[in-house]
């Protein structure tokens, strides 16, 4: 069977394509090569991973497109530099290995990427003596390859990257060829740039949360020192203060207070982000193991506003399993917010009970509340209440995101419910038993 005819009369060994001229050359499959090429492409579209897509083309199109080896490259975030992505081929030892990577300046890729025209090289050996100082093709000769196809990969009007195709006889490849892999290069793109946003989102992401994690420990330790000696001065330590003094170091220990609570919750956040479970689940008695610490975390800011804590327990304990770091977290978080957004001079109550292997708990304060309209961004990662009575409240909109990855990790839920201008009430509930449900 005939699959294709010869490659024109171009008989330079490096000779260049434009898209018109491929999409002319579709002509020349026969009609087994063009089912494969639009089975190909359908499958690929549907396929959830690069690598798999690329796996399925280098099987697939073996038949009706010479291919000892197939590569993928593609451009790195500034454009300036090709790296490789993706490679498989018929034989061993690969040289020119995945990770490879080649600046485009004065690179004879930089043609390809620029003009998005294909390029062909009918015989490397020749090229590689044109252009010695060439490393790529010089490693692609030490692997056995003679020729080569690359066709840019192109999204919208932008080139992603390129898709290499190789072979070990010299100018193995054909019209037709050069149809074939510009078809599934077209498709392949639309993958390829799905792929690539995946990964520098998660890329983003680890790096988000290792700036976060350094940033806020080496804050931390630098910050506990200055409080404890702004305390030591506030105690008369070091000798009486005049009144003046004495009100600055007030005023030294609130915001170091308050920068204290922007560190912890970017600590608590840089954590979780980085798991997918529990890992420290124990049997605890909810009062003295998670709701005791919590309160001691915030007594201090209790007594600045004159506000009063009232628990509404049952006589028995309360015994459950789960992580007691991460509850005191949600518990700390929730009655520090009952703190600065409650009512000075008000009550926080604070109530929990165990229904049907449920543990149940709720913390309402006295003061603004929020509308009902405020509801759906609550638990929202760095989202703030628009409320005006919160405007000059600062936060990092963290916490409460917090609260809703802990007990969504326990296997719970939360909610909130408010009166605006009377009462705010946030609440969880949480299966008693958590053994299933440890992070591996």
């Amino acid at each position: 069977m005939v699959l294709w005819s010869s490659m024109g009369t171009d008989t330079s060994n490096v000779a260049y394509f434009e898209p018109g001229e491929l999409q002319g050359k579709a002509g020349l499959l026969s009609a087994e090569a063009a089912r494969i090429v639009a089975e190909t492409n359908r499958k690929i579209a549907g396929m959830r991973s690069l690598p798999e897509a690329m796996d399925f083309l280098f099987v697939s199109t073996g038949p009706v497109c010479p291919c000892d080896r197939l590569s993928l490259a593609l451009l790195d975030s500034d454009g300036a530099r090709l790296v490789s992505h993706w490679t498989r081929a018929t034989y061993e030892p690969v040289v020119l290995k995945t990770g490879y990577q080649a600046d485009l300046q004065g690179s004879s890729l930089a043609e390809v990427v620029n003009s998005g025209r294909l390029r062909v090289i009918r015989d490397l050996a020749l090229y590689l003596k044109e252009h010695p100082d060439s490393v790529s093709t010089s490693l692609l000769i030490q692997e056995g390859i003679r020729s080569s196809m690359t066709c840019p990969l192109r999204v919208d009007d932008r080139i992603v990257g390129v898709l290499f195709r190789s072979s070990k006889e010299p100018d193995a490849f054909r019209d037709a060829h050069l149809a074939i892999h510009s078809m599934v290069a077209e498709r392949l793109s639309q993958a390829v740039e799905k792929t690539r946003q995946i990964e520098e989102l998660n890329a983003a992401n680890t790096a988000y949360r290792e700036m976060l994690a350094f940033v806020s420990h080496e804050l931390k330790n630098p910050l506990a020192n200055i409080l404890l000696n702004a305390e030591i001065l506030a105690r008369g330590h070091t000798g009486p203060l005049g009144k003046e003094q004495q009100e600055r170091v007030q005023v030294i220990l609130k915001q170091g207070g308050h920068l204290g609570e922007l560190i912890r919750d970017y600590l608590d956040l840089a954590q979780l982000d980085g798991m997918t479970g529990l890992r420290k689940v124990g049997r605890l008695a909810f009062e003295k193991d998670v709701l005791d610490p919590a309160i001691g975390a915030v007594e201090a800011r209790l007594a600045e506003q004159g506000m009063r804590l009232q628990k509404n327990l049952p006589s028995a304990a309360l015994e459950i399993e789960g992580d007691a770091s991460l509850l005191r977290i949600v518990l700390t978080n929730l009655l520090g917010n009952a703190v600065q957004y409650g009512r000075k001079g008000g009550t926080i109550l604070v109530g929990a009970s165990v229904e049907r292997d449920r543990l149940r708990v709720a913390v309402r304060n006295e003061g603004a509340g929020f509308r009902p309209e405020d509801r759906p961004g609550l638990f929202l990662k760095f989202s703030r209440l628009p409320t005006p009575e919160f405007r000059s409240i600062k936060g990092t909109g963290v916490g409460l995101y917090s609260c809703w990855r802990i007990i969504n990790m326990h296997g719970g839920r939360i909610d909130a419910e408010s009166k605006y201008g009377e009462w705010a009430e946030f609440r969880f509930e949480i299966p008693v038993r958590q053994d299933l449900r440890k992070d591996r």
